[in-house]
């Protein structure tokens, strides 16, 4: 059985990932910092760089174990892969819808929105759905109908798996899932404010800049789906780390993009 409890965490996470995205848009619309086709851009490249043609990808490199490569059992090219796959494409993604679908819009708020679009439709494919996977799964263990709908459609040892992850997951973990998408987020607008600079001041190494950075954040979870790292609180550390970091970072590059001498090409 699943306690209340726990199923209240499952409940914060999901209105953390739905509500903090929404409340943050409206948050900018009424500080003039929110434009509507660089949050479209945003959520559309996330879709089509990172849930298409990167998980295209993962098809052809990762086995089915989900923790190594086909051709490699080592730990190491696998967190590499990782990194560098998410850093490549999101980045490269990000430069793209910028550079040719986004030409009139190279203002601060645009990054801004931008990175919103691609960190909200993150937190709520992620964040949101998982959460309402997990209520769905615990109702149907908690009501004894699990085995008898979901272990008809799935072999035996997957069906062991997920009901061992659903019971052992605690309250915490689901609140730290939320809480991992207000960091994302973040990181998002910074990521995005930082790829448009490049593009206002043709300044490509800023792109590499933010390739590389997104590959340093995937790092972490990469080795704790390894098992290389097995403390979930230094990768919720290193997060919050990154998260406060971009805040930051948000702040103050707004001053770059008001001075003269960062003006859109």
């Amino acid at each position: 059985m699943i306690s209340t409890f726990t199923m209240s965490g499952m409940v914060i996470q999901l209105l953390i990932s739905l509500l903090f995205p929404v409340g943050l848009l409206i948050y900018l619309r009424k500080k003039q910092l929110f434009s509507w086709k660089p949050l479209g851009v945003g959520i559309l490249i996330f879709i089509l760089f990172s849930q298409i043609l990167e998980k295209a990808l993962h098809i052809f490199m990762i086995d089915s174990s989900g923790t190594s490569l086909k051709w490699s059992d080592s730990k190491f090219f696998f967190v590499l892969y990782a990194a560098l796959s998410a850093g490549i494409f999101e980045e490269l993604g990000r430069y793209f819808g910028f550079k040719w679908m986004l030409k009139k819009h190279r203002e601060y708020k645009d990054g801004v929105s931008y990175g919103l679009g691609h960190g909200g439709i993150e937190a709520i494919l992620i964040g949101m759905f998982s959460a309402i996977n997990a209520l769905v799964l615990g109702t149907l263990i908690n009501s004894g109908v699990f085995d008898q709908t979901i272990a008809k459609s799935l072999p035996a040892d997957q069906v062991a798996m997920l009901k061992e992850r659903i019971i052992g997951t605690q309250f915490w973990e689901y609140v730290l899932g939320g809480l991992e998408r207000v960091f994302a987020i973040a990181f998002h607008i910074a990521l995005s404010l930082l790829v448009l600079l490049g593009i206002r001041e043709n300044r490509f190494i800023f792109v590499i800049n933010a390739v590389l950075l997104h590959a340093l954040i995937d790092v972490i979870p990469a080795l704790y789906q390894t098992g290389v790292v097995t403390n979930i609180w230094i990768v919720e550390l290193v997060l919050a780390i990154f998260g406060i970091t971009s805040i930051i970072f948000t702040m103050r590059i707004r001053k770059r993009y008001q001075s003269k001498d960062s003006l859109p090409l």
